[in-house]
Parts: C-alpha cells; sequence; structure tokens
C-alpha cells in the first residue's frame, strides 16, 4: 500500500485535471495565467479571508510573511521545536533569531504555557526584541489559537499560523489559514491539499501586508515589472499547478471527510495499543499524517513493514538538536515533551483513497 496514494487521487480525477492542463497549454500563458488569479479567490472564499496570495512554495510563503511584517536581525521569533526545519529557518534566513518552544502532549502543537515562559525569559534577558510568533498546525490540527492570540495580544507580538499541515483543519467552524496576523500554507505534493510540483500561498485580511506580497512575490514590483520599489524574490506559482489545485479543492470537500473516517476508524482499532492523536472539542484536523506514540517504536514500524504497511517518522529531531542552530546554545533537556515525542512518534498511511 501506499503511504500516501497520489496514483489514486490523480485516477479519480484525471478528467478533470487533463482537461484543466490542456486549457492551460492551449492559452499559453503559463506564469500568472488566468487560473491563478481563479484559484487565489477560491482558496480566500473557502478559508474565509480577504486576500490569499499564492508563490512558488510553502517556504517562501512563510518568507514573504516573514519580509512583510519587517523581521530583521535583533528580533526574537518563537516557534515551536518539534516541527519541520523551513519554520525556524525562515526566521534565521531574515537575520532574526529562532526562539524555540515546548510541545503539547496531548496535540503535538506548541504549548502555550510554555510559550508564554519563553516571551517572559527572552524580555528579562533583553538582548532580543520580541517580535512574532510561528505556531505551527501539526499534523492537520490547527494550534490553539484562541490562548496563542491572547498571548501575542499582551506582548504586543505578531502571528503567524503555519498551516502548511493544517489547510482543511478549524478551530469552531474558523478555517486554518484565517488564524493570526498573516497564514501561510503549502501546497507541495504530500500535503492535505498538494499539487503536481511546488506551490504555497499566504492569507491575509490585512489590505496592506496584502499589496506587499504581491510586490514582493515579483522581485518587489510597484506598478509594473520594470518598476521595482524594494527588493523582493521570485515567487510565482506556476499556472499549470494553479490549474491542478482548483480542481483539488473541488474535490478537497469529499476528501476532507475521508481522511476523518480513516482517522476515526484507526482510533477505534488502534486506541488500546498505542497513544492515538487527539482532537480537542471543537476542533477538526486534515490529518496531515496520523501519528501514534510508541513506547517500543522501532519494533512496532517493523510490525507495520512486516504487513507491507509503510511508516514514517515525523519529526526524528527536534530544531534545538538541529546542527544549524547549535551557536543557540540549547541543551539536551530544554524541551523535554518534544523530545520525547522525536524518539517516540511515527505515522501511518493517511490519504481519502485508503
Amino acid at each position: 500500500m501506499q503511504f500516501i496514494d497520489l496514483a489514486a487521487q490523480y485516477q479519480h480525477l484525471k478528467t478533470k485535471i487533463d482537461a484543466r492542463i490542456k486549457t492551460v497549454l492551449d492559452h499559453g500563458n503559463y506564469i500568472m495565467g488566468p487560473e491563478v488569479q481563479e484559484l487565489e479567490d477560491e482558496l480566500a472564499k473557502y478559508v474565509g479571508v480577504k486576500h490569499a496570495i499564492t508563490c512558488a512554495n510553502g517556504t517562501d510563503a512563510l518568507t514573504l510573511a516573514m519580509m512583510v511584517l519587517d523581521i530583521k536581525a535583533g528580533d526574537a521569533v518563537f516557534c515551536p521545536t518539534f516541527t519541520f526545519f523551513a519554520t525556524a529557518e525562515v526566521i534565521a534566513y531574515e537575520g532574526a533569531t529562532p526562539v524555540f518552544v515546548d510541545s503539547d502532549e496531548a496535540t503535538f502543537n506548541i504549548c502555550p504555557i510554555d510559550l508564554e515562559k519563553r516571551i517572559q525569559a527572552t524580555i528579562a534577558e533583553g538582548k532580543l526584541i520580541p517580535k512574532a510568533i510561528i505556531a505551527v498546525d501539526l499534523f492537520g490540527l490547527p494550534a490553539n489559537y484562541p490562548e496563542i492570540q491572547k498571548i501575542a495580544d499582551k506582548y504586543n507580538l505578531k502571528l503567524i499560523e503555519d498551516a502548511a499541515q493544517g489547510f482543511g483543519g478549524s478551530i469552531d467552524g474558523k478555517r486554518a489559514g484565517s488564524f493570526g496576523d498573516i497564514a501561510t500554507t503549502s501546497f507541495f505534493p504530500a500535503k492535505p491539499l498538494g499539487c503536481y510540483g511546488d506551490g504555497g500561498a499566504v492569507f491575509t485580511n490585512n489590505d496592506e501586508y496584502a499589496e506587499l506580497l504581491k510586490s514582493y512575490r515579483v522581485h518587489g514590483k510597484g506598478k509594473d515589472k520594470y518598476d521595482n520599489i524594494r527588493i523582493g524574490m521570485n515567487s510565482r506559482l506556476d499556472t499549470i499547478q494553479a490549474a491542478i489545485l482548483l480542481e483539488k479543492l473541488a474535490e478537497f470537500p469529499t476528501e476532507l471527510v475521508n481522511r476523518n473516517k480513516a482517522a476515526d476508524n484507526y482510533e477505534k482499532t488502534l486506541s488500546d495499543k498505542h497513544q492515538t492523536p487527539q482532537v480537542p472539542t471543537g476542533y477538526v484536523s486534515s490529518w496531515a499524517q496520523y501519528t501514534l506514540v510508541s513506547t517500543n517504536r522501532d519494533a512496532d514500524m517493523a510490525a507495520y513493514k512486516e504487513q507491507g504497511i509503510p511508516t514514517m517518522i515525523y519529526y526524528g529531531t527536534c530544531m534545538h538538536e538541529q546542527t544549524a542552530f547549535s551557536l543557540l546554545g540549547y541543551q539536551a533537556g530544554d524541551f523535554p515533551i518534544a523530545e520525547k515525542l522525536a524518539k517516540s512518534v511515527f505515522s501511518l498511511p493517511m490519504h481519502p483513497y485508503l
């Protein structure tokens, strides 16, 4: 079986996707063609925000958010240590310093209690200026934004939602991608909503941010591409990928139902054997991964392999343990929950066509 069965999804949507691609090939507008604007309109409508601005990939989406919020050297940006490298990488790329935060043991997401402690410690130390928080919707479950937003407001910090895995999730009917000051997502093929290459998007209700994003993604352009009014980057979504995503987005609500059915079945059959992922009341997960906590991970993964069932580890190394961040001086034991998770989690196949 497949860990994520993109082939089964394509066969289900083949006629519609092929027709969409043919339309792009016929009109020949391969960069920023009409399907890109159509997709941005549909994404904004689905998420429930004023603006959706597409870009080349999820990491660029986070980088664009950093640029819009003027994150720079001397700033502290708080983010989980149990996450994919890009979350912290984009902070360092702007010259700022990532300040890592421990996890909530039940949801795997950033822990609001530890977050406030790290903010207070950073303020007390006085070396960095607390500027922003990046919260990650890990494995499909939105982070605890009601509590995180209170903390952001209390300390006058900007809040960025990294919804690369959380797209389709929600809290009390409010969808992932609509939390904080600005949110990002990735359309990497393995994500809940993925294209057939790289792609990403940024979401915001702030008109000024939206205009900056549109400029930054095309070399800092002004009134046209030869009027460059700021230093930007080259990060545009290809029209063919937008065309593919339009058909996948149309199917996405049905796929989300199927993902949750699969997760419910896992819960019924595995909760007596493993610590299973828990979804708090009022939350919906898009189940980017179905992640278990094991007391004997190697043996459990080997047993699944014997049955022809693939497994993966997300994530075996925390950010504070990464060689690239060794100069920050963190020690083993600084983030006990995240370190425990990194040593014990593994994920089972999860997709809408199980």
